[in-house]
């Protein structure tokens, strides 16, 4: 197992004390091949507001896989690593689906609505494996039932290097799992302490600002006083508690002030280029 790098990219940047820079993207293979060549650590499928389509999702994680890539850097995994983001609420407990994604090959969830304890629960013990009460890294214990085949196999491990690897980082230092929990109810801030207290195995903390403004009272108003203090408290509980905080709307204006701030996990948009048609249409006289 020495031997095998650290295949989930995002993982790799958070352990170095970089931020990782993980964007959104829908679930469609043209996006896939592109955001597999650009410099990110990681890239979400969205299939919370997106259709939940798990043949879509398959075929994006193959199209990702870049054998000159593989061949040049020596790595078995694809240079920007796949997550993805799925319908149900942390409270839903939806572990099928969750279930679904990982055995095809995934390396993390993103969970929406995750407000408590028994949410947070939820969402970690349905990305590990069953395990002995005695062994390490035991709680919270394991849900997620055993099929390992076609994600080892996108990986490039075989099973049983698989299912080391297969566990949900930073609890087990070797996981390759990343639990994406998103913060975006009052309630939801209320218990962030207890969560990250009482639920080893969360990885990353993502505010949801939309939903979170909107529970506070000030839709899509991020710069509102009573929205701005929400966002500064979920940063600060999880400063506390040494656990990476996410920003889901990043941009070239306020990049440098969220890195200063210390969030860990940056979400930009990819936007598509229109540099000749914008030059076209100008020279043109269209602009």
């Amino acid at each position: 197992m020495a031997d095998i790098p650290r295949l989930n990219g995002a993982i790799k940047a958070l352990e170095s004390g970089k931020p990782a820079f993980v964007p959104f993207t829908s679930g469609e293979i043209s996006n896939a091949l592109t955001i597999s060549s650009a410099p990110y650590d990681g890239v979400v499928f969205e299939m919370e507001h997106n259709p939940y389509d798990i043949r879509a999702l398959r075929d994006c994680l193959q199209y990702m896989l870049n054998r000159r890539q593989i061949a040049t850097s020596g790595s078995i995994a694809p240079a920007v690593t796949p997550f993805v983001r799925i319908p149900p609420n942390g409270g839903e407990n939806s572990q099928w689906i969750a279930k679904q994604v990982l055995d095809i090959g995934v390396y993390g969830i993103v969970w929406p609505h995750v407000s408590s304890v028994e949410d947070a629960r939820n969402a970690v013990q349905a990305c590990r494996y069953p395990r002995p009460r005695e062994v390490k890294y035991y709680d919270p214990p394991g849900q997620r039932g055993d099929a390992p085949r076609t994600a080892a196999r996108y990986w490039g491990l075989t099973d049983q290097e698989y299912y080391p690897r297969a566990d949900t980082w930073p609890l087990n230092p070797q996981g390759e799992i990343l639990v994406v929990i998103m913060c975006e109810e009052k309630r939801a801030i209320a218990n962030l302490p207890k969560m990250l207290e009482q639920v080893p195995g969360i990885g990353v903390v993502l505010i949801g600002e939309g939903d979170l403004s909107q529970d506070l009272g000030h839709p899509r108003q991020y710069e509102h006083p009573t929205v701005a203090s929400a966002i500064n408290e979920i940063l600060a509980i999880c400063k506390q508690y040494d656990v990476s905080c996410g920003h889901p709307h990043v941009d070239a204006k306020n990049v440098e002030q969220l890195i200063e701030q210390g969030f860990r996990w940056l979400m930009p948009g990819p936007v598509p280029s229109f540099a000749a048609l914008e030059i076209g249409r100008r020279v043109s006289g269209r602009a």
